[in-house]
């Protein structure tokens, strides 16, 4: 999958989970890449991570744990301002059986 690379893996992956993550432009990214000494093109940042989001996408879906529609809720009332008041709380059931 890196292989034939310039850049080592762990940049690229750290730049593609960068502008997935956190809607970055890439110009940033180019920035950001060369206060740490690393120089690479906005426009190479743009073919790496349209080559490895797919694959890395697929890869996260298959490791991916499936979400229920359960979710157990507590019932409890509180008092607030001398009036007693519902409070809902959805509480997650992991790990119990």
């Amino acid at each position: 999958m890196f292989n034939g690379r310039h850049f080592d893996r762990l940049v690229i992956l750290l730049c593609v989970r960068w502008y997935l993550a956190y809607n970055l432009s890439l110009r940033d990214l180019e920035e950001i890449m060369a206060e740490r000494g690393i120089h690479v093109d906005h426009s190479t940042l743009h073919r790496r991570v349209v080559h490895f989001a797919p694959l890395l996408l697929e890869r996260f879906n298959r490791r991916k744990r499936p979400v229920t529609g359960k979710w157990p809720v507590d019932e409890t009332h509180v008092r607030v301002r001398s009036r007693w008041m519902y409070l809902y709380r959805a509480v997650e059931s992991v790990g119990r059986g």
